[in-house]
């Protein structure tokens, strides 16, 4: 699994949408489509809105890869020790992962701040246990997300169907002329 290491690749990633999330984190997911030409055609209004994004990462490569970024930002996680453990522990949970993941770049961020009181220490054993289970989780609802087929949203009842449509037949008949 490769890294995201540039600003645009990140925001690309992000725009992707939200794939899994737990209470301190979220995974962000593009898909990147094997289809689109690695070197997009050149002038003006050469890229298609679908290739921007897939410009970045190379997709078209012999054998394609999935990219990982992860993001702490200093406003939930103060101290630095803790944001590189987070990252760390990302980027090895990323690896283990990797088969099970579809082809896309991905984006781990951290979205909530981890308990001061509960978690005296930067880097405590605690603290390390905690981020790893919710990463563990955060990644395994991904896999099961894509593995399982797409279930077709249920259509209304006949008879509840039917019922509005005579409602709406019996407000419109009692119009005065």
């Amino acid at each position: 699994m490769q890294r995201l290491k540039t600003r645009p690749q990140f925001q690309a990633a992000m725009a992707g949408g939200i794939v899994s999330r737990t209470p301190h984190f979220a995974l962000h997911r593009l898909v990147l489509d094997e289809d689109v030409p690695l070197t997009p055609p050149s002038g003006p209004g050469g890229l298609h809105s679908v290739q921007a994004p897939q410009a970045l990462f190379g997709v078209a490569q012999a054998e394609p890869a999935s990219w990982l970024g992860a993001m702490a930002p200093k406003r939930w996680a103060k101290r630095s020790v803790t944001r590189h453990a987070i990252q760390r522990q990302v980027y090895v949970l990323g690896d283990e992962y990797a088969p099970q993941l579809a082809c896309a770049a991905y984006v781990v961020r951290l979205r909530a701040t981890f308990d001061r009181k509960q978690f005296v220490s930067a880097i405590s054993e605690p603290l390390k246990q905690a981020i790893r289970a919710e990463l563990h989780q955060l990644f395994a609802y991904a896999v099961r997300r894509q593995s399982a087929p797409a279930t077709p949203r249920p259509s209304p009842a006949p008879a509840a169907t039917a019922a509005a449509t005579t409602a709406a037949a019996a407000t419109v008949g009692n119009t005065a002329p």
